[in-house]
C-alpha cells in the first residue's frame, strides 16, 4: 500500500502525515506526477485561500493531474472546496469534480445565540452515505475550522448543521472529500482515514 499526500502551497499537510504515521500507513509527501499517479491512494489536504491556491495548482499543472487520477482520492478542508465547481472565496472556478458550490457563511440577523464565523470546533456528521463511513459513524463528532461551506447537493455524503445544513463530506466515483479534519478528529477521524485506506 502506497499513499501519496499531494504537496502544494497549502498548510496542514504535515498533520495529515502525522495521522498516517499513527496508523502505521506508509506514505510520501510529493508533487511528483509519476509518484502521485503510481500511488494506491492519494490525499489532497489543505488550509489556505481558494483563488491563490487554484492559481498555484494550474501554474504547476496539478489541476490536470488531480483530474486524471483513477485511484481513490481524499480531499480535506480546502482540498474538498477546491474539488467543487466554484468558490466565492476569491470568486474562482475550481476543479469541478463535484457539482456543488462553495459559499461563505452568513451570520443570522438577529444573532441571539452569538454564532461566530469561522465555524470552529466539534460538530456532528449525520446522514452518512458513502463507503468512507459506516453506520457506527452516524452522529459522531469531528473537528471543523472553516468560514466557507459546501452547499448540499447530489454529491453530499454527510451533513452537518451550522447556521444551516451543509455538506460535511462529498463522494463521486473515486473522489471522496471531507470539510472537517479527520487528522484532528481523534478516534473517529482515525476510523475515517482507515476506511479510506481500505477502499
Amino acid at each position: 500500500m502506497k499513499v501519496a499526500i499531494i504537496k502544494y502551497n497549502a498548510g496542514n499537510i504535515r498533520s495529515v502525515s502525522f495521522a498516517l504515521d499513527r496508523l502505521g500507513v506508509e506514505h510520501v509527501i510529493t508533487a511528483d506526477p509519476d509518484e502521485i499517479r503510481g500511488a494506491d491512494k492519494v490525499i489532497f489536504p489543505g488550509v489556505g485561500e481558494a483563488s491563490s491556491t487554484m492559481k498555484y495548482l494550474k501554474d504547476n499543472k496539478l489541476d490536470e493531474l488531480i483530474l486524471s487520477l483513477k485511484q481513490p482520492v481524499l480531499g480535506i478542508c480546502l482540498g474538498m472546496q477546491l474539488m467543487c465547481s466554484y468558490s466565492e472565496e476569491g470568486d474562482v472556478d475550481c476543479l469541478g469534480i463535484f457539482k456543488e458550490k462553495v459559499k461563505k457563511f452568513v451570520l443570522p440577523n438577529p444573532n441571539p445565540q452569538l454564532i461566530k464565523v469561522p465555524h470552529m470546533g466539534w460538530n456532528a456528521i449525520t446522514n452518512v452515505n458513502s463507503d468512507l463511513f459506516d453506520i457506527s459513524l452516524e452522529n459522531k463528532f469531528v473537528y471543523f475550522v472553516h468560514s466557507y461551506y459546501v452547499a448540499l447537493g447530489g454529491d453530499t455524503a454527510a451533513t452537518t448543521h451550522y447556521i444551516h445544513p451543509f455538506s460535511s463530506a462529498l463522494h463521486k466515483d473515486n473522489f471522496y472529500a471531507t470539510q472537517f479534519h479527520p487528522e484532528k478528529s481523534g478516534d473517529v477521524g482515525s476510523k475515517i482515514l482507515e476506511n479510506f485506506i481500505k477502499l
